[in-house]
């Protein structure tokens, strides 16, 4: 059977390519994907160097990865295939550690359950550059789907990322602080990969934990793998209930955190970043560059500036986040969509260790987490509030929207003025009082996003009325 058909499905986003599980997300695909990305690995590595190979907790992902390693023996490398679902944090350390020619991820994070996908982590233990990700959709075309010869020259055993992983990860945490704050930690593993990993570090560290849904369900309880509020209501009843000090979860891949207080409330990752920041330099003495991404909260900046430290803006994925912590020293680099990396760490990003920073700064300051937030949003100037607009268009409502925006931007917003307009990623509005509102179009679906961040509840409201108003009141373009 060919697949050529459904080579236009095949479509990289900003971390990978992700599909429908048995409509574009087939095993021929698989197969063909793998061929594409093994194009690229014979002229970026040699066959000395292992291929490796990680899956999350979803339907047939596990099998996928499987028929990737196959095709891989096939064409001659060493391919090693975790033992067990695997946290993609956990399988990109391990790329960097065992000098790997990279890993393969299959994974759609925290998408439903009908989604799977793969990511190419290179050795460097980070998402996959532009210029990577580009050599390899540019090789599809040419790859073929074909079931591989059965007569590989490679060859595929199975290994446990785990232990390395876990050394290093207790070498960047303090595991007598956290013990000796004796914790009560309340984890919801949302059926994903951080179950045995995220709760084992917790009771390594002393933490007095109740855990739930730990094992793997590939529907993830008919809810999405997502730490986000919805998903986390008997996460904040748990901690509510027990008088926990906090709760804890993350995304399927476990590249994502969730973070709830003692009063139940779900933190915000915009929240969780500039805690962080600060924990890590007020009680760790860490110092380095802050690297935030267009849609993040400018309390970050804030903060940066009050103590002097450099302050990067980057494009939307954490891949751009990663490259700039392989260039300088990055004291903490994030994104509003829940994923960190800090210093000393890969540049990758990771909830199991976000999370565990987060018990780590309670231990440290022997405070509630909710006094520890509003003393870091005070120290960045704020409160700043945030809000994020998914306005499902056409897409010749779409492209209009973005013309109209990047070619005759407004000069205000709901009454305040435009100071700057950048272009690094849609188009940001750059408003005077630290204001700002961002338009960025989805590159696989209908979809305008507005992000938006100032200095009141009430103009945030009025904010995102003008926004939507003014984008719904765009003609589309004719043909």
């Amino acid at each position: 059977m060919s697949a050529d058909s459904n080579t236009t499905k095949i479509k990289f986003g900003t971390d990978g390519w992700r599909g429908i599980i048995a409509d574009d997300f087939t095993f021929p695909n698989v197969r063909k994907v793998t061929r594409a990305i093994a194009s690229y690995l014979e002229k970026a590595y040699t066959k000395d160097r292992p291929v490796l190979i990680a899956y999350d907790t979803r339907f047939l992902a596990d099998k996928f990865a499987q028929t990737s390693a196959e095709v891989l023996a096939d064409l001659g490398w060493t391919v090693k295939v975790s033992e067990r679902d695997c946290p993609t944090p956990v399988i990109a350390y391990n790329a960097r550690h065992l000098n790997s020619a990279g890993a393969l991820m299959f994974t759609a994070s925290h998408n439903p359950a009908p989604y799977c996908g793969i990511k190419y982590i290179p050795d460097y233990a980070g998402p996959a550059t532009p210029e990577i990700t580009d050599t390899i959709v540019a090789n599809i075309a040419d790859a073929s789907d074909a079931l591989p010869s059965g007569n590989p020259s490679g060859s595929i055993s199975s290994f446990d990322p785990k232990p390395e992983y876990m050394k290093f990860i207790y070498n960047l945490l303090n595991v007598d602080k956290i013990r000796s704050a004796k914790l009560k930690v309340k984890y919801d593993a949302l059926f994903s990969t951080s179950r045995g990993y995220l709760d084992e570090v917790l009771e390594h560290c002393g933490c007095e934990l109740e855990s739930f849904n730990t094992h793997r369900d590939v529907l993830f309880g008919g809810g999405m793998p997502e730490p986000k509020g919805e998903q986390l209501v008997g996460l904040v009843e748990a901690v509510k209930k027990d008088k926990a000090a906090l709760g804890l979860a993350t995304d399927g891949d476990s590249d994502r955190f969730g973070v709830v207080d003692e009063l139940g409330n779900v933190l915000t990752p915009n929240t969780v970043l500039l805690l962080l920041a600060r924990h890590l330099m007020k009680n760790k003495g860490l110092t380095g560059a802050i690297v935030r991404t267009v849609a993040t909260t400018h309390l970050l900046d804030n903060f940066a500036s009050k103590y002097g430290l450099e302050l990067f803006e980057t494009a939307v994925g954490f891949k751009y986040i990663g490259a700039k912590m392989r260039e300088t020293t990055v004291l903490i680099g994030g994104e509003e969509s829940g994923g960190l990396s800090v210093l000393g760490h890969i540049p990758e990003k990771d909830g199991v260790l976000a999370d565990m920073l987060v018990a780590e700064a309670i231990a440290y300051e022997g405070k509630p987490l909710s006094e520890l937030v509003k003393e870091a949003i005070t120290e960045a100037d704020g409160p700043l509030y945030n809000k994020r607009l998914d306005l499902h268009l056409t897409d010749s409502h779409k492209l209009a929207v973005m013309e109209s925006y990047t070619k005759n931007p407004p000069s205000e917003v709901a009454g305040i003025k435009v100071k700057e307009v950048g272009r690094k990623d849609g188009v940001k509005l750059y408003l005077e009082e630290g204001s700002w509102v961002l338009l960025r179009p989805s590159g696989t679906e209908p979809l305008v996003r507005v992000y938006m961040e100032t200095n009141s509840a009430q103009k945030l409201d009025q904010l995102a009325q003008e926004m939507d108003n003014k984008i719904h009141q765009i003609q589309p373009v004719t043909a």
